[in-house]
């Protein structure tokens, strides 16, 4: 299993959320080879203010020891959004691997800057599902974007 296998898990809980009529941004959190916590953003589904594909994905990883945190890999449809972003600083997570940062270029270099290794894969399945929602449903990509 690599990179690209866990991001379209990450893929999958995105398309999962795109299919309940929310925002398709998913996420997967992995340690030693197993996904600890998966999460697709549900600020539409459930009217949280909060709920963006990783935070939902350290909801379900639930409560872990931070040496836990600190050898997993964070998988993301999409470039994380500041709040997202102090989250992986705040549990130590060290490599973030995501989909794209095409529609949405977000907090990484405050990442590198703290030292976590982040790669962007630019998935085009990933690429084609925002823009596709983005043109769809303009105003709440707005709203989840703080404009």
């Amino acid at each position: 299993m690599d990179d690209k296998y866990f991001l379209k898990k990450a893929y999958e809980q995105a398309k999962k959320s795109y299919d309940e009529g929310g925002i398709p941004i998913g996420s997967v959190i992995v340690n030693n080879g197993e996904i600890i916590g998966a999460g697709h953003n549900q600020r539409i589904q459930k009217g949280s203010p909060i709920l963006h594909g990783e935070m939902d994905a350290f909801e379900n990883a639930g409560r872990v020891k931070a040496s836990v945190y600190k050898n997993s890999v964070l998988y993301t449809t999409l470039s994380p959004c500041p709040m997202c972003s102090g989250t992986i600083l705040l549990y130590g997570i060290k490599k973030v691997v995501i989909g794209e940062n095409k529609n949405f270029l977000g907090s990484e270099e405050l990442l590198k800057k703290n030292g976590v290794e982040v790669l962007v894969l630019d998935d085009k399945n990933c690429i084609f599902l925002m823009e596709k929602f983005i043109k769809e449903k303009p105003e709440i990509w707005n709203e989840d974007i703080g404009v």
